[in-house]
């Protein structure tokens, strides 16, 4: 039985390839699971909108819109977008119709328009929160209850930390009562080449990309901390590492200085299609994790080191937690200090077609989409 469901979140405003491939698999998933599916989205802000092409931020989001319109097309879901711009405007559906849309949904899937749409979406059948930030979420949530603050109100809480809500994570609950979902791939959307025997371990991330937490006299930061502990990785591997990185106060000439390649984040992830030939042209990934994530054990798992596993190649990835829900040592592998990421990528890269094959299968087991997405909705009442 098909529903309509709509989805918020944010590509327009930030139209890389790394945020458009995650937003994207939960659309096509739907899509592709024979749902009436639709994207919404809202400024929220003046000078929201980033354009990759100038490298500047504005109210103008013509751009975005244009690459989402195309992108979501040749899935079969042109025309199902709305964009509420800073000054009121709406752009791709009309006010009236995308207000029409939320009343008849039979789903609102929040996944980071942080309540901006909930007084639309309130006839619908169910609105659900999914967390992306697990830790900062609920930490930002707990500090609103001590200040008497109202939240926002959903039908189900939804978090990729997949240890929220366990003893083994220090998460707070916020209040809220939290089920788990991995971010979900489509593999399919992933072009599987043999690996590139000459190509270097990569990721792309964003070494500080917002302010640390401070919660209950502890701060919570971001991937800067984390990547210290693995600053002299290149030095104990014969594998090129290689950081595609944006962010502020990134210490590009003390990476280099430690043997790490650099490459603007912004460059290889400008379109989806950069940000899949981008992870195609590498031999795995090799990523740390948030602090946040790390400190919390929380049980994050990347959209990112999904795409790698989707695409055949391996991963090494910071242990948050989340090795109690994947498997690990052929394909992909968690790792908690330096000597164990030496010792995982030199497996890597000494048998580079076996852990390829590897890291495909996981994403085909674990994270397709169809499989998580399926029984998301079952857990939601929606089918």
């Amino acid at each position: 039985m098909s529903a309509r469901i709509v989805l918020g979140s944010y590509m327009i405003r930030y139209p890389m390839g790394g945020m458009i491939s995650n937003v994207l698999q939960w659309l096509v998933g739907f899509h592709r699971l024979g749902h009436d599916v639709y994207f919404v989205e809202r400024a929220g802000y003046e000078n929201s909108c980033f354009d990759p092409v100038r490298g500047r931020m504005s109210d103008d989001c013509s751009y975005g819109m244009r690459v989402i319109d195309e992108l979501l097309s040749s899935f079969g879901m042109g025309g199902r977008w709305c964009y509420a711009d800073a000054g009121g405007g709406y752009h791709g559906l009309s006010r009236d119709r995308v207000e029409e849309v939320l009343r008849s949904a039979d789903l609102f899937v929040d996944m980071g328009t942080h309540g901006s749409w909930l007084e639309e979406a309130a006839g619908a059948g169910a609105r659900v929160l999914v967390d992306g930030e697990p830790g900062f979420t609920q930490m930002k949530l707990e500090l609103r209850r001590a200040d008497g603050e109202p939240l926002p109100e959903y039908d189900h809480h939804y978090t990729v930390g997949q240890n929220v809500g366990r003893a083994v994570s220090s998460v707070p609950d916020g209040g809220r009562e939290w089920r788990t979902v991995f971010h979900p791939v489509l593999p399919e959307l992933f072009e599987v080449d043999p690996p590139p025997h000459d190509g270097a371990f990569t990721t792309v991330m964003n070494w500080q990309s917002h302010h640390p937490l401070v919660f209950e006299g502890r701060r919570y930061g971001q991937k800067d901390i984390e990547f210290d502990r693995f600053l002299s990785l290149p030095r104990l591997t014969e594998a090129p590492l290689e950081v595609a990185v944006a962010g502020k106060d990134v210490p590009r000439d003390e990476l280099r200085r430690n043997g790490w390649r650099i490459r603007d984040a912004h460059r290889v992830t400008e379109s989806f299609d950069s940000f899949r030939s981008y992870i195609r042209s590498s031999l795995a990934e090799f990523s740390v994790c948030k602090n946040m994530f790390v400190d919390t054990a929380s049980g994050w798992f990347s959209d990112r080191s999904a795409a790698y596993l989707a695409s055949g190649r391996p991963v090494v990835l910071q242990e948050t937690g989340w090795s109690r829900h994947l498997p690990t040592g052929e394909g992909l592998f968690a790792v908690g200090s330096v000597d164990e990421a030496a010792a995982a990528i030199d497996l890597v890269a000494g048998a580079p077609e076996v852990h390829s094959r590897a890291a495909r299968e996981i994403a085909g087991e674990y994270l397709e989409a169809r499989k998580l997405l399926g029984r998301f909705l079952d857990e939601v009442g929606v089918g």
